[in-house]
């Protein structure tokens, strides 16, 4: 029975509710997740179109990518209602290749990186998400509002005056229509209405049949014509690397974020599994390979309502099916529309309360500065994962220094005055044993010194080294030294250590 329970709880506590099966019986949930999906669709088109611009490569690429990622993660991914598809962030990291060294290399560095992903999920990188500290998640959340805003400005620069009308106008509309009723998406309502009342009074406004040309066919199976040799690795492989590091990491912080928001847990091992397996499926049909999107996630999970798999699916097919059964109709939305919902997700999107000045006071300053250091980071190079990574290197260093200050010693001299003792109190590691040496009285003490550890703990080779030290320091004034009360695991480790770690100085 007790192996069991195990399996039963982790069971239990990866259930997210509703499940398809349970959207599939209620007409409601089934048409939330339905038209979540269209949302979605529409939102990612012009994105699509975008990306593949970035990277260098035609719009039908992003495009093609977008369709087979959504759908293949609805089947492999680990997080429900998560939206994977083509993005900046990979098109920025692999752009350099379809410039330098054309479509086939690229497409190669697309299957390789989804390749990498697999074996970085096998080897369970998914579960270093926990040493992210909560303050880089909430500079994660702000820095991608951030960006998701700042994304739109090239759609409101230079363009007609008509446009910030009806940008104002979906705003509105997106921010009425919950109020009313939640059946029916309200970023779907705000393009419908837009583009009705551009379509009517003849509106002369960017749309998204400016942003690049549609597809006209399916996506067909293509295979790299590359040299299969180690140049060909040595060309392509750092790139391969940097987009599925970006990727996961994307990818994994955005499931975390889905999570709190939707107070469920995810398989994020799983999640890792089906990005890899996703990108090489791409990369096959000559994709351009991509991740998790925060802000289509946060228009099908938070202004739509989805959580289940269904909405995911029907995001790709309904991609596919816009694009080239209804393109003519696609291509006449106003973009002022799609900048509309995109400006609400930011919105929607940013930790407000962690900008409150009541929380900054009651803030400790340096999670205060890991968060602003996440975000300068992450807009500064448009890089979520430099940005990530900065944080957490950050929220390491002020917590080492934090905790060095934790360890105190406290010298006593017994009544005979024949023997010295030292309690030391705290956490011994790298950083709070460094100082550990000075706080001896070495020339003053009796002949006989006991140094008590019962309150404290030896965590790694730099407080042995330490100690090895003091232990010299007494030897050269003719001095003995006792340790006592380290714990079983702490004097097995510090007895295989001592006396290993160099001459003690």
């Amino acid at each position: 029975m007790t192996a069991v329970t195990p399996t039963s709880d982790s069971a239990s506590r990866y259930r997210i509710e509703p499940t398809v099966m349970q959207a599939l019986r209620s007409p409601r949930l089934l048409t939330r997740e339905v038209l979540a999906g269209l949302v979605v669709a529409l939102a990612l088109i012009p994105e699509a179109i975008a990306f593949s611009i970035i990277a260098g490569v035609d719009p039908r690429v992003g495009l093609f990518s977008s369709f087979i990622m959504a759908v293949a993660i609805a089947f492999l991914g680990g997080r429900p209602a998560m939206i994977t598809a083509a993005t900046g962030a990979i098109a920025l990291v692999i752009a350099p290749v379809a410039r330098e060294h054309g479509m086939d290399y690229f497409i190669a560095t697309v299957l390789l990186g989804g390749l990498i992903q697999i074996v970085l999920a096998l080897l369970g990188v998914a579960k270093l998400m926990r040493f992210i500290p909560r303050s880089v998640m909430v500079g994660f959340v702000n820095a991608l509002a951030i960006l998701i805003f700042t994304s739109q400005f090239p759609q409101l620069i230079g363009v007609p005056w008509l446009v910030y009308p009806l940008v104002a106008v979906g705003l509105l509309v997106m921010y009425l229509m919950p109020l009313i009723t939640k059946v029916i998406p309200a970023p779907l309502v705000a393009i419908v209405l837009l583009t009705a009342a551009v379509v009517v009074f003849a509106w002369n406004v960017p749309n998204v049949g400016d942003q690049g040309e549609l597809p006209q066919s399916l996506p067909e199976l293509f295979i790299p014509n590359v040299p299969l040799t180690f140049e060909t690795l040595q060309t392509i492989a750092p790139f391969a690397l940097a987009m599925a590091v970006v990727g996961l990491l994307e990818s994994l912080m955005t499931a975390k974020l889905v999570d709190d928001i939707t107070d469920t847990h995810s398989r994020k091992t799983r999640e890792a599994l089906g990005q890899g397996a996703a990108n090489v499926l791409s990369g096959a049909f000559g994709g351009m390979g991509g991740c998790a999107m925060i802000g289509q996630t946060m228009i099908n999970v938070k202004a739509s309502g989805a959580r289940t798999r269904i909405s995911t699916f029907l995001a790709g097919v309904f991609l596919l099916v816009l694009v080239l059964a209804l393109g003519d109709v696609v291509a006449i939305i106003p973009m002022a529309a799609l900048v509309a919902v995109m400006i609400l997700v930011s919105i929607a999107t940013f930790d407000w309360h962690s900008i409150r000045w009541g929380t900054l006071k009651r803030m400790p300053k340096s999670e205060t500065a890991v968060m602003l250091i996440t975000v300068i980071a992450t807009v500064w190079t448009h890089n979520l994962a430099v940005g990530v990574i900065l944080g957490v290197i950050t929220a390491m260093i002020m917590f080492a220094r934090r905790v060095a200050h934790f360890v105190s010693v406290t010298r006593t001299i017994d009544d005979d005055a024949s023997t010295a003792r030292y309690a030391v109190n705290g956490e011994l590691f790298f950083a709070s044993s460094n100082d550990l040496t000075t706080q001896f009285e070495y020339a003053d003490d009796p002949d006989t010194v006991v140094i008590d550890m019962s309150r404290s703990h030896v965590w790694d080779a730099s407080t042995v080294a330490a100690l090895d030290a003091i232990v010299t320091k007494y030897e050269r004034h003719g001095k003995s030294v006792t340790i006592e009360g380290l714990n079983d695991t702490a004097a097995a480790f510090h007895d295989r250590l001592t006396g290993n770690l160099g001459n003690g100085h």
